[in-house]
């Protein structure tokens, strides 16, 4: 991926140094039929929701897990039409689903400014429908929101970054209303780390993590 790595830095500063949890009062946006599980935000155990698609979710899974503050991060399909879709749909691309990762996370600990700030920093938000090798609409770069204080961040974020020409080309980010969203799968669920050495694993995941283990080492839990 390229892109201006100091314009990158600078913005990625600027966002930590603001960087504030959601405000507690913002207004919560139904997520079409979700259990209250899926929405954004949880102020009795400061637990809030983030989902992002960003190429093949095995790969996003196993960025976030490893990030300070980040609880759970599992593996799903959000963004399309048919119900309880299974992984063969998806990869036909005609069910509308993103693969995506819903990361579980305190607040306290880690702002969605920074969660967003990995998003970008760990894939190409400038294809369209394609991750590398990995090509289709399952594969697009995508916002899930869940509340309208994730929206306006997102929105701000993609504005700031495009404004200061850090990518050769436009984001294009989709940045939508969380729907109805499924879990994949259980062998989707830490592929990664069940399984370092299969060959997706290794000539993809592994090179992309040890990139975002140099980058954001401060962020690393212990």
């Amino acid at each position: 991926m390229m892109f201006k790595l100091n314009l990158f830095t600078l913005v990625f500063v600027a966002l930590f140094i603001s960087c504030t949890s959601i405000n507690t009062n913002s207004q919560t946006l139904d997520n079409q039929g979700n259990d209250d599980k899926y929405k954004g935000m949880n102020s009795n155990n400061k637990k809030e929701i983030a989902v992002f698609g960003a190429g093949c979710f095995w790969c996003v899974e196993a960025v976030f897990e490893e990030l300070k503050g980040v609880h759970s991060v599992e593996s799903g399909y959000t963004g399309g039409t048919v119900k309880n879709p299974s992984y063969n749909e998806i990869c036909t691309g005609e069910t509308g689903h993103a693969e995506v990762a819903k990361i579980t996370y305190d607040p306290d600990i880690i702002c969605y400014e920074v969660l967003l700030s990995v998003f970008f920093k760990t894939h190409d938000p400038t294809t369209l429908n394609s991750q590398g090798a990995d090509r289709g609409t399952q594969y697009r770069s995508a916002i899930f929101y869940t509340t309208d204080t994730q929206k306006k961040i997102a929105q701000r974020i993609i504005n700031e970054l495009n404004v200061e020409k850090v990518y050769p080309n436009p984001i294009v980010t989709e940045v939508t209303q969380l729907g109805k969203y499924y879990q994949a799968e259980d062998y989707h669920q830490n592929y990664y780390k069940n399984n370092p050495n299969q060959g997706y694993c290794t000539y993809v995941i592994q090179p992309k993590m040890e990139k975002f283990r140099k980058v954001f080492k401060e962020n690393l839990k212990k």
